[in-house]
């Protein structure tokens, strides 16, 4: 028994390791979420900060708030692949253990 303890505490300690790392690999990530068929493009990191947007002069000429709708669409789009990506990266860094909804790593 005590023997299992130490070794289930030593892939833990293991895990830990492999989840700061990824974390600290999508903080270096950059996505691009568009809206508007390309025309706002929205540069995030893997810590949702904005880096970048960039819109189309053609769309700037016509309505406004159909550009702040778009900015919004994009910067959502970001979000999304962000939470993809990380949800990639994490999941096979668990080893197929269950987690209850909810629990974050590193412990």
């Amino acid at each position: 028994m005590k023997g299992s303890l130490s070794q289930l505490m030593q892939q833990a300690q293991k895990m830990q390791e492999h989840v700061q790392k990824a974390q600290a690999e999508l903080g270096r990530l950059e996505v691009v979420g568009q809206a508007g068929g390309g025309m706002v493009k929205v540069t995030m990191t893997g810590r949702h900060e904005v880096r970048r947007v960039e819109i189309d002069s053609e769309i700037l000429k016509d309505d406004p708030e159909m550009v702040e709708d778009l900015v919004a669409a994009a910067t959502n789009d970001a979000v999304n692949r962000v939470a993809a990506e990380t949800q990639e990266r994490m999941s096979g860094l668990t080893g197929g253990m269950n987690l209850p909804p909810g629990f974050k790593l590193p412990f």
